[in-house]
């Protein structure tokens, strides 16, 4: 197949943030499996002027390239309903991987999942929710490890780190790992807001295999119920020792005190690390269980494979979009000096209270609440408010 992958190349289309796991890990599962793959990266705010920019180079795209299927991994509006249905009449198979059910489903993947092909998820407890909702193109699926990360465990006492932990510092995270310092386990943290910053992607895998313990938290940035994250594949794979917060189903693919040990509370996870510390023997066999795990059943290469079979068979033949139609809606999402003044109500005392960058994210996050609120689907469109007013936070 051809596919044209539509997800950004950095966390939050920013380079700070280092590269995102669909970009680092997606890309190159798809091309082991024998796909020609291309990539446009629907994060990079520089690159267009606004969405309806974004949304054209991305058809125009779409026309050169003629993709079998196009897989997106949506943030939020950066591509619009509309579009989404202008590719599918042209012939291409449209596919969305659903990051973070656990906490968007009733704004986000519930009002939009029913325009696509297939849907993604990798929260098997929003599968009756979409089944309430009537969405029958649902597809559950999971984080994984990338092939290219596969290395055979490292002893205990040839590792550099006693325990380390690599994300960004968003949430309570911060607090957390101060309590655990306090209780004596220090923890050497990596990622955005912490002081050692973000780490390039062929980093991780080396940080986690010369650590004896590699933490895990599965909160969702934005809180909600806690979840299986791409991170609880990765450390295996590489080579670590996983010691991971408990989140639901997480034991139908790694067992518990074999393949990785769970924590339930800040006191639990100081007691599980000094205890894997202290026994570098029962670490480095839940490390070589956990690696041997993963290395079977936990790779993207056999996520991706399944999740494309169930795309079934794509269309033949010249594949055109309708321009018209698309400038139509293009010229709709054009603020009108109502909307102008509707932006500054919002983001004059927003920026008072937290200042020019936060507060015009502030802005933008009110009216989002109250359009998937009060319009629903219409927020994914192009004549939703938030992506009209609101390109570069959003």
């Amino acid at each position: 197949m051809k596919i044209l992958c539509v997800f950004g190349r950095h966390n939050y289309g920013d380079p700070a943030r280092g590269e995102g796991v669909e970009y680092t890990h997606f890309l190159p599962a798809l091309r082991a499996l024998g796909h020609e793959v291309h990539f446009f990266d629907s994060l990079a705010r520089d690159a267009h002027a606004d969405f309806a920019a974004l949304n054209r180079a991305l058809l125009k795209s779409t026309e050169e390239l003629q993709p079998d299927v196009v897989f997106t991994v949506l943030l939020l509006a950066e591509v619009w309903l509309e579009t989404v249905a202008l590719l599918r009449r042209a012939g291409c198979k449209v596919v969305n991987w659903s990051t973070d059910d656990s906490w968007k489903y009733r704004e986000f993947a519930r009002l939009i999942a029913a325009d696509f092909d297939l849907f993604a998820t990798t929260f098997p407890d929003a599968l009756p929710w979409y089944a309430a909702d009537g969405i029958g193109n649902v597809f559950l699926t999971q984080w994984a490890a990338s092939a290219d990360w596969l290395a055979e465990p490292r002893p205990a006492r040839d590792c550099r780190y006693p325990v380390s932990f690599i994300g960004s510092a968003y949430g309570s995270r911060a607090e957390r790992i101060a309590r655990l310092g306090a209780a004596g386990v220090v923890v050497e943290c990596f990622g955005h807001g912490w002081p050692n910053g973000a780490v390039a992607a062929e980093r991780i895998a080396q940080i986690m295999r010369d650590s004896m313990v590699s933490l895990n938290f599965s909160e969702g940035s934005a809180g909600g119920p806690a979840q299986i994250k791409a991170r609880v594949f990765e450390v295996p794979a590489a080579g670590g020792m996983l010691l991971t917060e408990a989140a639901p189903h997480l034991q139908d693919y790694l067992v518990p005190g074999n393949e990785a040990v769970l924590f339930q509370d800040d006191a639990d996870l100081a007691a599980q690390a000094r205890q894997l510390l202290e026994d570098p023997d029962r670490r480095d066999a839940i490390a070589c269980a956990g690696h041997a795990r993963v290395a079977r059943q936990h790779t993207y290469e056999q996520r991706l494979r399944a999740l494309l079979q169930r795309v079934g068979a794509v269309a033949s033949g010249p594949r055109d979009i309708d321009w018209p139609e698309f400038e139509r809606h293009s010229r709709a999402h054009i603020p009108g000096p109502g909307l102008r003044l509707l932006r500054w109500l919002l983001v004059t005392p927003c920026v008072l209270v937290w200042g020019r960058t936060r507060g015009r994210r502030a802005a933008r996050r009110i009216l989002f609440e109250l359009s998937w609120r009060l319009v629903g689907r219409r927020t994914y469109t192009a004549a939703g408010w938030s992506g009209r007013l609101f390109y570069r936070e959003s």
